[in-house]
């Protein structure tokens, strides 16, 4: 099949369009080998059966769009994710199911010995990489399944027993984790195959234990190859200048904070010569020394506990200290401190955006402390950066983000506990280079990174849906007068 057919398949299947064996059945209908224009017509016109006029004109437009997509990838000489499996065509016979070269599940999984078992898992875990996945999910009484560009993949319709989930989420754990996960019933590690670094997380449920692989990115990308814009990362490198103070990375799980903050450690790394402290739970991202002096604590193994970690941290001498959770009072506590006595403190929230995380790190603190956390918080806090990931125009994930600078007027809002009017002073403050998450999407759509569906279902403020909407019918004119002509 031509490469620029199977880039416009896989983007088809990426995007949720068109599941595999779809595709699959519609390219053995045209012949095995169809070309570009008939394999985009074939998929227009089922795609257009009962939809009005006004549909078809929209799919129209999203066909074309998929098909300059589909030519500029072409053009690289790049074979798509999914043909890249040995003897993978349509024309062929070869199937779209991405679980092809995993180990498979329909075999006796008791019937393993303890060193098969563990080659087995070691297998299935290395073909996440090759599978360009991103966790692999081992639970009790549910079939085990792989996370693709946020997308849910069964490896099998077999649901796991008790028995068999206990003995794969356990055979590569270390003695002393198991142990500790008996006594507790939750267990964080890591584990490294040939260069491959897995963040592991176990837990009991009423159905037996469950695992959650994540894979560690096997190199420290930078800002820009993370997705930030050139402008945004001028602005995150000048927050990483400052000798004291504290700057936040949150977003909600599985939004790349982790890769985040290891560009950022990198970037200390790469321009300043400094003792930087890391505490984490458990280490994901090996970072070596450049010009800091790099010390990588692990909850669990080399630290008790977060609150532990930090009240050792500072009696190690550190300019930097970056903590991976901050998630109770003392810690939260400890970390202001920190950035108050001439540190930089980097510290990251599982939060939504910036004004929640504030309140988020205010209200762990009771009543008769606010004001003063609040006064700390307004002088040490340098920065928040927050992101998420949403599924892109070409089936890829893009980054989106939004950035809180504490200027003086943000400084007033959190002293005075006016959290809800940081928003507006985010907007007015674009040449202080702060941005927020609904302008960050506007600037994707306007890039064509992402879609106007995907645009409308994440934004919020109703004066940039307005500049969306008009975008949008500007694009769609293009478009029918180009048809019209």
């Amino acid at each position: 099949m031509q490469l620029d057919t199977q880039w416009f398949m896989y983007a088809l299947v990426e995007g949720g369009s068109l599941t595999a064996e779809h595709a699959l059945s519609l390219t053995e209908q045209l012949g095995g080998d169809p070309d570009l224009g008939t394999c985009a017509q074939a998929i227009l016109e089922q795609m257009a059966e009962g939809a009005d006029e006004s549909q078809i004109e929209e799919l129209t437009g999203q066909i074309q769009q998929l098909m300059e997509y589909a030519v500029g990838q072409a053009a690289t000489g790049e074979v798509p994710p999914l043909f890249r499996q040995e003897g993978a065509s349509y024309g062929g016979g070869a199937s779209f199911d991405l679980t092809e070269g995993l180990p498979s599940f329909e075999e006796d999984l008791s019937g393993l010995s303890d060193e098969e078992l563990r080659e087995f898992m070691i297998a299935l875990l290395l073909g996440l990489r090759q599978k360009n996945a991103s966790d692999l999910h081992l639970s009790a009484g549910t079939q085990p399944f792989i996370r693709r560009t946020l997308q849910n993949i069964r490896l099998t319709d077999r649901k796991l027993t008790e028995v068999e989930a206990d003995r794969l989420n356990k055979i590569l754990a270390p003695p002393e984790v198991v142990a500790t996960f008996d006594e507790d019933q939750d267990a964080s590690f890591a584990l490294e195959f040939e260069g491959s670094r897995f963040r592991v997380a176990l837990m009991v449920h009423k159905e037996g234990i469950a695992g959650s692989y994540r894979l560690v990115p096997s190199q420290i990308k930078t800002l820009a190859e993370l997705g930030f814009k050139e402008h945004d990362a001028k602005t995150i490198r000048r927050l990483l200048d400052y000798n004291n103070g504290l700057i936040l990375v949150t977003g909600p799980l599985g939004s790349g904070k982790t890769t985040t903050l290891a560009a950022m450690i990198n970037i200390l790394n790469e321009k300043r010569q400094d003792h930087v402290i890391t505490v984490e739970d458990p280490i994901e991202i090996i970072q070596y020394s450049k010009g800091c002096q790099i010390t990588q604590r692990q909850i669990g193994i080399h630290t008790q506990s977060y609150r532990t970690a930090l009240k050792g941290a500072l009696r190690e001498d550190p300019d930097i200290i970056v903590i991976g959770e901050m998630n109770d009072l003392e810690t939260i506590e400890n970390a202001i401190t920190a950035s108050e006595t001439g540190h930089l403190v980097i510290g990251t929230l599982s939060t939504c955006d910036a004004a929640n995380t504030l309140n988020r790190v205010l209200d762990v603190f009771p009543p008769s402390q606010q004001a003063q956390i609040r006064a700390m918080t307004a002088g040490s806090l340098r920065g928040i950066l927050c992101q998420r990931l949403v599924p892109g125009a070409d089936g890829s994930l893009k980054l989106a983000y939004e950035i809180l600078i504490n200027t003086n007027a943000v400084s007033n809002n959190i002293n005075e506990g006016k959290i809800h009017q940081l928003k507006a002073a985010m907007e007015i403050g674009q040449k202080q280079g702060m941005l927020t998450i609904d302008q960050c999407l506007l600037a994707l759509y306007t890039d064509e990174d992402i879609t106007y569906e995907e645009a409308l279902r994440n934004m919020r403020d109703a004066a940039v849906l307005e500049q969306l909407n008009k975008l949008h019918a500007v694009r769609e004119a293009k478009k029918l007068a180009a048809q019209a002509s």
